[in-house]
């Protein structure tokens, strides 16, 4: 699993806060075996310079280092050795944030403006539902948190479904009637 987080630019405020808080998070992200990359447009010698200030930080420049934020390197792209984009190019104003899975491919993408901090437990929880999702047969529903119960697919027969969830699978009671919303507790 990847994450990528793209910067506007080096030295914006909220950008800073969030490669605080991605530091913080390291080990967080660690245990659900994710690898994280921030990407911003600027020269490795901003970035360098950018992580002094860094330092000054609650995250402190050690700790982003360990987190693999902070690249030594000279004149190649700090995260895939590249050759750096030039610096003239205009980038808009906004952060995105992509979650790969093992498969190399795209499984969510977030746009934020560069005015709004990133929501790093909604980025966690995701993972979580992601993950979990993609090994078993359920779907997180609205507000879902790990440990909370999971929605059965739709496409699971029930005598399937029962046999897969033995801790039971219950039907929500529907206006129209209908049982198609199928919760177990997380497995």
């Amino acid at each position: 699993w990847g994450i990528l987080f793209s910067h506007p630019r080096d030295f914006t405020p909220v950008c800073t806060t969030e490669l605080g808080q991605a530091a913080k998070l390291a080990q967080e992200f660690s245990k659900r075996n994710v690898k994280m990359i921030a990407l911003s447009i600027d020269s490795v010698k901003d970035h360098l310079s950018w992580s002094k200030g860094l330092g000054r930080t609650p995250l402190g420049r050690g700790r982003s280092e360990r987190a693999g934020q902070i690249q030594q390197s000279s004149r190649t792209c700090m995260h895939c050795s590249a050759p750096r984009v030039p610096r003239n190019l205009t980038l808009s104003p906004c952060a995105q944030v992509f979650v790969f899975g093992p498969d190399k491919k795209l499984k969510l993408s977030i746009l934020y403006p560069a005015t709004t901090g990133r929501n790093f437990d909604e980025i966690l929880r995701v993972v979580d539902s992601l993950q979990l999702t993609a090994y078993k047969k359920v779907a997180t529903p609205v507000n879902w948190k790990p440990g909370d119960s999971v929605m059965v697919v739709p496409t699971l027969p029930d005598d399937e479904a029962k046999k897969l969830f033995p801790k039971g699978v219950f039907t929500k009671d529907l206006p129209s009637g209908k049982k198609y919303l199928r919760y177990t507790p997380q497995p």
